[in-house]
């Protein structure tokens, strides 16, 4: 089902791709939104985004709407089962066979750099993921260098930071959750929702082809760090803290992966050949913006 050039198509329109939708709209673009159930299809049709449904999780018969010869913003992360690999993204690449796209922006993560010792990181540094999510994502970006250098089609790689945002904030976890005590906490990275998408386009216009960028405010803090911020603003208590060496035994699944990584991310590219003028260039400005009491007021 071939689309027009003017056609992005957002694979996986979630939250990230139904804000960066809605901002192609305004701007006079009309993007399709590739979700995987019907549900989410006809909330997108609600809010005027075009929608398709396809499950990636299995090989798709049909070439996705809107994918050739316009640009696809990737966003859909590999299943968790995968081992170094990202078979939705094969099963993708596979459907679309001559109906190739003539770019591709995909939505990675810093995480493929591994543990850097608090070390300031570039597009330079070799990935190193010590995480199987580091290691599933740098798969992704394989498959991609692969398929621009089999067909022509062009590929830029976004190194996201932890995102945040309204509606994207920990409140609802501030009371259960632990954290390292600040003095040995770890580097760690964010950007903005609002941001990410003012990324997302920019890369689509003006990204080199096979280029990495790494996208953080370039103001990196701790994790520990932002929960106290938000439980600060939001007028709740603080989450306790343990020391690092009791980690293991306090910290939930998901932050001990954060915790065992520590690096400041270097936005220096990202802001010179994407032009970006970050909205939200450190936490003090993204969270005024992301608490709804804050945003009411």
């Amino acid at each position: 089902m071939p689309g027009t050039p003017s056609t992005p198509l957002i694979v996986g329109c979630g939250d990230v791709g139904t804000r960066l939708a809605r901002a192609l709209i305004i701007s006079g673009r009309r993007p399709v939104g590739l979700v995987r159930t019907q549900p989410a299809a006809d909330a997108l049709g609600r809010q005027g985004i075009a929608p398709v449904v396809s499950n990636l999780d299995r090989p798709v018969d049909e070439p996705p709407a809107a994918a050739e010869n316009g640009t696809v913003f990737y966003l859909v992360p590999p299943p968790k089962d995968a081992e170094s690999d990202d078979p939705r993204l094969r099963n993708f690449l596979s459907a679309c066979g001559h109906e190739r796209p003539s770019r591709i922006v995909y939505l990675s993560t810093s995480s493929v750099y591994g543990d850097c010792a608090g070390a300031w990181v570039d597009e330079t540094r070799a990935p190193r993921p010590t995480s199987d999510r580091g290691h599933r994502r740098l798969a992704a970006e394989r498959i991609l260098a692969d398929w621009s250098r089999e067909t022509g089609g062009e590929h830029v790689i976004l190194r996201v930071a932890a995102i945040y945002g309204p509606d994207r904030l920990p409140l609802d976890r501030l009371a259960d959750t632990v954290l390292i005590e600040p003095q040995e906490a770890p580097w760690s990275n964010r950007i903005h929702v609002d941001d990410l998408v003012t990324v997302l386009r920019a890369a689509a216009a003006r990204g080199r082809p096979g280029r990495v960028y790494n996208v953080a405010d370039g103001h990196p803090t701790t994790i520990t760090d932002y929960f106290f911020r938000v439980a600060d603003l939001a007028g709740r208590p603080r989450p306790r803290t343990v020391p690092l060496a009791a980690a293991d035994q306090h910290l939930s699944p998901g932050l001990l992966e954060f915790v065992r990584e520590s690096r400041r991310l270097d936005n220096t590219r990202m802001l010179r050949e994407l032009g970006v003028r970050l909205r939200y260039p450190d936490l003090k400005a993204g969270l005024a913006d992301a608490l709804p009491t804050r945003r009411r007021a």
